[in-house]
């Protein structure tokens, strides 16, 4: 559960004129001194309304109906007071639904401009950012690619809504590729732009290399690091685990003459909690105070968090304490980040102390405090208590996300409880919760405890489906498992998962599926697999999978694996050439396959022996007296080479 991520806000630019206020504005001139109250003149202040034009006051009129009128009366509205709206008024109504999260009447009046052609830039930037705000990313990228105009599409402030609304939503790589397409059609970025992408590289693996090349694009642009920027890229170091860049980057601001407000400092602080460094946080603190601000919610509880990342559980308990009489400590985040360090170092006595002063001073909770409690009980092997609390979240709480559901899961999978676990699967999908990678990981490690190896293998065919790369030792456990119950061809697909996968594999596992498969009769699947890793097989299970293959693998195939053996360096004896041949002469249509066999074994050094000789001299008839004849003779030569040799 992500913790204290700092925000970061940069003023909106305003590139048109904002629609005045529904109430009528007003100044007021106070009176000269010269004037003065007397029994008969009361006027002490004289008030000059501003007057406005009838056409505009009808106006405001009709964008304050619509503001007000329910999703059901929308369309007749529109139909009766759009056409005395302009542009900026219909905006102004289109910004209103976004704010209130209105977003079936945002979509229904974004159309209803288009269709009657009162649109703008500013309607297609506002209509995007709320779409973004809505998590929609794909309508906002259905209207942005419908944009006619291309003047509209270079639009920076569309351009710009339009690529946050997929940062926001989790699509940096999607983001990055529409800017690189924006830019060939005549995009000119601001520094916007370039904070809205580098704020997408928090989130993403290898985040900071990725800032860096925006940070170095950016500079060759000509435009110049803000403080925005300077402090997306510390959140950026901070999520990165690179704690020098941050601190070089807070300094280059402020030498720059850039002042930190509170988000730099929380960055920086987060970034003091990778590793607990409480020294260089509190001298963080204290220059932050010299500087005139105050530590705010976010500023303590990240303080918090460093301490406990520190080991320093007494100095978190006063901090904790301090936030708490400072009203900061309402909801569960502080409470969980000390439970959360007590209990990951052992002290679960502790942290379920904390748990229960949580309750009895009616904290806020979303289940997050369960999660931990209910994780260090499982982990300490304290299964009753995991589930009876497990249970007790259940019934408090009428709601649930997938880390709770996660938590619970292995809980009762480390009971051994069959029958809860499938009630918390069956709640996964009543919610139309999916499961994530790690869903998949205690479900496959719950099965192969419980012996279910088959469903076991069933799941990990789920999660692959979905997109998840299993974890090796388990693929391994399970081929194993599966190989045992004579499942070889479910073992098969589990190391085909894991063979295709990115992960590096065990060259062991290799040799570990090949014996599976020798098992099972499997010849043609165990030799792709001598095929693609002989080198990492021993020579002894080559030799056992190529006397496997020759006595009753494919025959069409025979030629290949014996050149794949020799290819991968070992030397094939005339026991397997003897039980090629005679599988060819059993079967005399595969004469080419024979022919061809003899003619490639000269060429690396092999000849038949006289065994063997003898056999195809016999049944020479069937192949061809002379041809056999010209091929003996040929190998007879190399014979008589290698001897004198």
């Amino acid at each position: 559960m992500s913790v204290l991520g700092p925000l970061l806000f940069r003023p909106s630019p305003i590139p048109f004129p904002l629609i005045p206020s529904v109430s009528h504005s007003t100044t007021t001139t106070t009176a000269p001194k010269s004037f003065s109250r007397n029994n008969n003149s009361t006027l002490s202040l004289v008030h000059h309304k501003r007057r406005h034009s009838k056409s505009y006051l009808e106006r405001q009129s009709a964008i304050l109906e619509l503001q007000q009128t329910s999703q059901s009366h929308l369309d007749s509205a529109l139909a009766r007071l759009g056409g005395m709206l302009k542009v900026q008024d219909l905006n102004a109504v289109l910004r209103s639904f976004g704010k209130l999260n209105r977003w079936h009447d945002l979509s229904q009046l974004f159309e209803w401009m288009q269709q009657n052609g009162k649109i703008n830039a500013s309607s297609y930037s506002s209509y995007m950012k709320f779409m973004g705000k809505n998590l929609n990313p794909v309508k906002a990228m259905e209207i942005f690619n419908g944009i006619k105009d291309e003047s509209a599409k270079k639009n920076i402030f569309i351009c710009n809504s339009v690529l946050s609304c997929l940062v926001r939503n989790g699509k940096f790589d999607s983001s990055i590729k529409l800017f690189r397409q924006m830019k060939q059609d005549g995009l000119m970025s601001d520094a916007v732009t370039y904070s809205t992408l580098l704020a997408g590289c928090i989130k993403v693996k290898h985040g900071y290399s990725k800032a860096l090349e925006l940070v170095r694009e950016l500079q060759h642009n000509g435009l110049h690091m803000d403080s925005v920027i300077y402090g997306t890229l510390l959140a950026v170091c901070a999520s990165n685990n690179k704690l020098e860049e941050a601190e070089s980057y807070f300094n280059q601001m402020k030498d720059e003459g850039h002042s930190p407000n509170v988000f730099h400092y929380s960055s920086l602080l987060n970034a003091y909690s990778i590793n607990g460094n409480y020294k260089k946080a509190d001298e963080l603190v204290q220059d932050m105070k010299s500087a005139g601000l105050v530590p705010n919610k976010v500023i303590l509880t990240t303080l918090l968090k460093v301490y406990v990342r520190g080991g320093l559980f007494e100095k978190s308990r006063e901090l904790l304490a301090e936030l708490g009489t400072l009203g900061y400590a309402d909801e569960e985040m502080p409470y969980c980040l000390l439970m959360d360090g007590l209990a990951k170092a052992g002290h679960i006595d502790e942290a379920k102390s904390l748990f229960d002063e949580m309750k009895e001073k009616s904290v806020r909770s979303d289940g997050y405090a369960h999660s931990i409690i209910i994780s260090a009980f499982s982990r300490g092997g304290l299964l009753e208590e995991a589930k009876q609390l497990a249970r007790d979240f259940e019934a408090t709480f009428d709601r649930y996300d997938l880390v709770m559901l996660n938590t619970m899961l292995c809980a009762y999978c480390r009971a051994g409880e069959m029958e809860s676990v499938m009630q918390m699967l069956r709640k996964m999908d009543e919610l139309a919760i999916s499961p994530d990678y790690n869903t998949f990981q205690i479900l496959i490690k719950f099965f192969c405890k419980e012996k279910l190896y088959l469903l076991a293998y069933q799941t990990m065919e789920d999660m692959h489906s979905k997109g998840h790369q299993p974890d090796e030792d388990l693929c391994s456990t399970l081929i194993f498992h599966l190989g045992k119950i004579k499942a070889h061809s479910e073992a098969f697909s589990v190391y085909s998962i894991l063979r295709y996968s990115k992960r590096t594999m065990c060259k062991a596992l290799h040799e570990k599926t090949l014996h599976i498969l020798i098992a099972g009769g499997l010849l043609k699947d165990a030799y792709v697999v001598v095929k693609d890793n002989a080198g990492l097989i021993s020579k002894p299970a080559v030799k056992k999978f190529a006397t496997a293959f020759l006595e009753s693998g494919n025959i069409n195939l025979i030629n290949d694996v014996i050149k794949a053996i020799h290819g991968s360096g070992c030397k094939i004896d005339q026991g397997l050439f003897q039980m090629a041949i005679s599988r060819y002469i059993a079967r005399p249509e595969k004469k080419e396959l024979l022919l061809q066999l003899l003619q490639w074994m000269p060429g690396q050094g092999y000849v038949v022996d006289s065994s063997t000789r003898n056999l195809i001299l016999k049944n020479s008839h069937l192949f061809g007296r002379q041809l056999i004849a010209e091929i003996l003779s040929k190998q007879h030569m190399v014979s008589k080479a290698l001897r004198s040799c």
